[in-house]
This record gives structure tokens, sequence and C-alpha cells, in this order.
């Protein structure tokens, strides 16, 4: 008895652990932000966010966030604290291929002798993370992460969640290749205004470098703004690193 009734416990405990999803219906970010919301919410998990990882030291936080439901007070603290680029988090995602699973210390920068500096107080909603590192065709790092108040996924629950979360991956590039079609071309003078802005440059300082007004900086970014679909110049700066447009 016992040994006929153990193949389809386990069948019952894989059945549990899926999440399905047509990921051709999927074609737009707001779709995509709703599945990822069911995903979170089938999991026991809370907060999720797909960031590109950091280029340099400079990049914001805010500037490599694609994708997420944190609060805005908490991505602007985690903004501020210019931490991103120097985590725990970051410097595991670069090491491995494997998922990454640890508590609130993976979000702290992390110091050569092994301590931490902590930079958001920690909640249930961001005591435990699950993150991945994930490529676009064209080879740039993104990481992907759970975060919530359960126990570390092992097992089946891990490679459901490992194989689902490259599904919506791949949608979500999908949407980086769809936008760039659709959107309005940016002229050469908008590309460079967002090309300075990226690297950390005023409008005051754009307008010296181009030799042109602040004022017709600021026209610019608006333009570029208006025709990347963004509602600011951060925004606008994320989506056009995302079409690789800067």
């Amino acid at each position: 008895m016992k040994e006929s009734s153990e193949p389809a416990l386990r069948r019952e405990a894989d059945e549990d652990t899926s999440f399905e999803f047509d990921p051709a219906s999927v074609r737009t970010e707001y779709e995509l932000l709703h599945l990822m919301r069911r995903l979170v919410a089938r999991y026991g998990f809370q907060r999720f966010l797909i960031a590109r990882l950091p280029l340099a030291e400079q990049q914001r936080f805010s500037e490599s966030l694609v994708l997420s439901n944190w609060p805005a007070e908490l991505v602007r603290q985690y903004d501020a604290s210019g931490a991103f680029h120097a985590s725990v988090l970051v410097e595991r995602l670069r090491q491995t291929k494997l998922p990454v699973a640890g508590g609130a210390e993976l979000l702290d920068a992390a110091r050569k002798e092994g301590t931490f500096v902590r930079h958001l107080e920690v909640d249930p909603d961001m005591a435990r993370h699950f993150a991945l590192l994930l490529h676009t065709t064209y080879g740039e790092p993104y990481a992907v992460v759970l975060s919530g108040a359960r126990e570390e996924a092992v097992g089946a629950e891990c490679a459901m969640l490992y194989l689902t979360l490259v599904q919506l991956f791949e949608c979500l590039e999908r949407t980086f290749d769809t936008g760039s079609t659709v959107r309005e071309k940016l002229s050469g003078r908008e590309i460079e205004c967002l090309r300075w802005a990226a690297a950390g440059k005023s409008s005051d300082e754009i307008a010296i470098i181009l030799g042109i007004s602040a004022y017709t900086v600021s026209s610019y970014f608006k333009s570029a703004t208006r025709k990347l679909d963004a509602v600011n110049r951060m925004q606008a700066i994320a989506r056009a690193m995302r079409m690789k447009l800067i």
C-alpha cells in the first residue's frame, strides 16, 4: 500500500509547484507585471524586481530597474544609498549561474572583511530573497529577485521557479524589441542628452558639453521622454538603455 501511494503523492507535489501561462500571449510590460504578481502570490513571496546588473559604479539602482512591485519609497531609499552595484547580491550573481538565496544581507553593500553595510530596514516582505542572473539574447545581464518571509525554495519547487522565471524573462525581452519598433525614433541630440544623463551629468553640464542652452536640453529630455512613453527622465534613460539606444 505504501509503495503504490508514494508515486501519487509525488505527482501531486509536482503539480502543486506548477505555474501555467501562455508565453506567446504576453506582449506588454503590463501583462508581464500581472504575471509576476501572480507568481509571487503563488509561491508565497511578497516582492519582486527585475533589474539590469550595473555596468559601472555611477549607474543608479533606479536606472537599472526594469520591473518591480517595490514601494516607491523603498526604491528611493535604496537608490539614494548607492548600494546596488556593491551589494552582496550582485557580487554573488556574477559568480554563479545557479539560483542565489539568502537573507536581508543580500541587498547590503559588502566590505572586504566580510561585514555588511545595512541600507534597508528589514521587514517581513524583504526578509529573504531568491535571485537569478539571466542574460538577454545579446548577453546583457539582469537580476531577477523574489523576496518574502517564506523559507528557501528547494528541489522541485526551486527548479520550477527557475524555469518559470526564465520563460517570463524571455517574454520581457520580447517587449524590449516590440517597444523599439513601435516607439518613435529618437533624434541624435535626444540620444546624446540621454547618454550624458545616464553618465551622471546634470542638465547644466550637458548644455556646456553640447554647446546648447539648458532650456534646449530640457526640451530634448521632454521630447525623448514622450517618445519613449516614459513618465520622467529617469524612466526614459532606463528604457533607452533597455532598447540599446544608449
